[in-house]
């Protein structure tokens, strides 16, 4: 039997964060098997619209509570897209305006 996946504690401030910045966002989280915790996306100006997949960590947490399960590392791998990983409101800004200097 396998258990329910549950969103980090800092999950929802993530994707308030996303949705304010304009990014479209889906929870994926509880697909599990390593599938990351959210797709998210946003036209930009360029008229390009970017998607990427976000594992969320919780950046509160030692770095060892940080790491990928290895399922996580697996998929991660195997993932052709673009795949980041998150761990603040901070990250998300940052992550953000990478996007918009590189396809914006």
């Amino acid at each position: 039997m396998r258990r329910a996946a549950k969103a980090d504690d800092n999950q929802p401030v993530i994707v308030k964060a996303f949705r304010q910045l304009g990014w479209t966002v889906a929870h994926t989280h509880m697909i599990g098997k390593g599938f990351p915790d959210t797709v998210v996306s946003m036209q930009l100006p360029s008229g390009f619209k970017f998607t990427a997949v976000i594992e969320i960590k919780d950046g509160a947490k030692p770095k060892s509570s940080q790491a990928l399960t290895p399922d996580e590392v697996v998929w991660r791998d195997l993932w052709q897209g673009e795949y980041k990983i998150i761990n603040s409101v901070d990250a998300v800004a940052e992550y953000h305006d990478w996007v918009m200097r590189e396809f914006g």
